[in-house]
Protein backbone atom coordinates (compact mmCIF):
# COMPACT_ATOMS: atom_id res chain seq x y z
CA UNK A 1 0.00 0.00 0.00
CA UNK A 2 3.06 2.31 0.86
CA UNK A 3 3.77 1.81 -2.82
CA UNK A 4 0.92 3.33 -4.13
CA UNK A 5 1.32 6.80 -1.73
CA UNK A 6 4.94 6.68 -3.23
CA UNK A 7 3.95 6.90 -6.83
CA UNK A 8 1.59 9.44 -6.11
CA UNK A 9 3.55 11.91 -3.88
CA UNK A 10 6.03 11.49 -6.93
CA UNK A 11 3.50 12.47 -9.60
CA UNK A 12 2.54 15.31 -7.79
CA UNK A 13 6.37 16.28 -6.72
CA UNK A 14 6.68 16.22 -10.91
CA UNK A 15 3.68 18.17 -11.58
CA UNK A 16 4.71 21.11 -8.89
CA UNK A 17 7.99 21.28 -10.67
CA UNK A 18 6.31 21.85 -13.95
CA UNK A 19 3.73 24.18 -12.41
CA UNK A 20 7.01 25.93 -11.63
CA UNK A 21 8.47 25.62 -14.94
CA UNK A 22 5.74 26.79 -17.31
CA UNK A 23 5.24 29.92 -14.63
CA UNK A 24 8.74 30.84 -14.85
CA UNK A 25 8.92 30.31 -18.17
CA UNK A 26 6.29 32.49 -18.60
CA UNK A 27 7.49 35.23 -16.70
CA UNK A 28 10.67 35.58 -18.10
CA UNK A 29 9.22 35.82 -21.42
CA UNK A 30 7.18 38.48 -20.16
CA UNK A 31 10.12 40.25 -19.34
CA UNK A 32 12.05 39.91 -22.18
CA UNK A 33 9.45 41.96 -24.80
CA UNK A 34 9.40 46.39 -24.35
CA UNK A 35 6.29 47.38 -23.34
CA UNK A 36 5.45 48.94 -26.67
CA UNK A 37 4.96 45.73 -27.85
CA UNK A 38 2.00 44.76 -25.42
CA UNK A 39 -0.02 48.11 -26.54
CA UNK A 40 0.81 47.53 -30.19
CA UNK A 41 -0.54 43.90 -29.90
CA UNK A 42 -3.48 45.21 -28.32
CA UNK A 43 -2.78 43.04 -25.19
CA UNK A 44 -2.92 43.77 -21.64
CA UNK A 45 0.24 46.02 -20.11
CA UNK A 46 3.52 44.80 -19.53
CA UNK A 47 3.64 45.88 -16.06
CA UNK A 48 -0.09 44.01 -15.37
CA UNK A 49 1.28 40.65 -17.45
CA UNK A 50 4.92 40.33 -15.13
CA UNK A 51 2.75 41.62 -11.44
CA UNK A 52 0.44 38.22 -12.49
CA UNK A 53 3.47 36.28 -13.98
CA UNK A 54 5.68 36.65 -10.60
CA UNK A 55 2.67 36.34 -8.54
CA UNK A 56 2.01 32.78 -10.01
CA UNK A 57 5.97 32.22 -9.79
CA UNK A 58 6.21 32.77 -6.40
CA UNK A 59 2.96 31.21 -5.16
CA UNK A 60 3.59 28.28 -6.83
CA UNK A 61 6.64 27.68 -4.27
CA UNK A 62 3.41 27.53 -1.63
CA UNK A 63 2.28 24.15 -1.27
CA UNK A 64 -0.54 24.90 1.63
CA UNK A 65 -2.34 27.62 -0.62
CA UNK A 66 -5.92 26.48 -1.90
CA UNK A 67 -5.81 24.66 -5.11
CA UNK A 68 -8.50 27.53 -6.90
CA UNK A 69 -6.10 30.46 -5.87
CA UNK A 70 -3.29 28.18 -7.58
CA UNK A 71 -4.74 26.82 -10.74
CA UNK A 72 -5.55 30.45 -11.33
CA UNK A 73 -2.58 31.66 -11.67
CA UNK A 74 -1.77 28.31 -13.11
CA UNK A 75 -4.37 29.62 -16.22
CA UNK A 76 -2.74 32.50 -16.77
CA UNK A 77 0.60 31.49 -17.04
CA UNK A 78 -1.20 28.92 -19.90
CA UNK A 79 -2.91 32.15 -21.40
CA UNK A 80 -0.01 34.07 -21.42
CA UNK A 81 1.95 31.50 -23.55
CA UNK A 82 -1.05 30.49 -25.48
CA UNK A 83 -2.38 34.19 -26.85
CA UNK A 84 -0.14 36.97 -25.62
CA UNK A 85 3.31 35.34 -26.27
CA UNK A 86 2.91 34.50 -30.19
CA UNK A 87 0.87 38.01 -30.40
CA UNK A 88 4.15 40.06 -29.16
CA UNK A 89 6.49 37.92 -31.06
CA UNK A 90 4.60 38.50 -34.49
CA UNK A 91 5.83 42.02 -33.69
CA UNK A 92 9.28 41.38 -33.69
CA UNK A 93 11.64 43.86 -35.89
CA UNK A 94 13.24 41.83 -38.92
Amino acid sequence: MNEVFAIEGLVALLLRFALIAVALFAFVTSLTYPAEAYNAAGKWTKQGWSIVLGLAVLFAFVPLLPFFISLAFVIASLVFLADVRPALSGLRRR
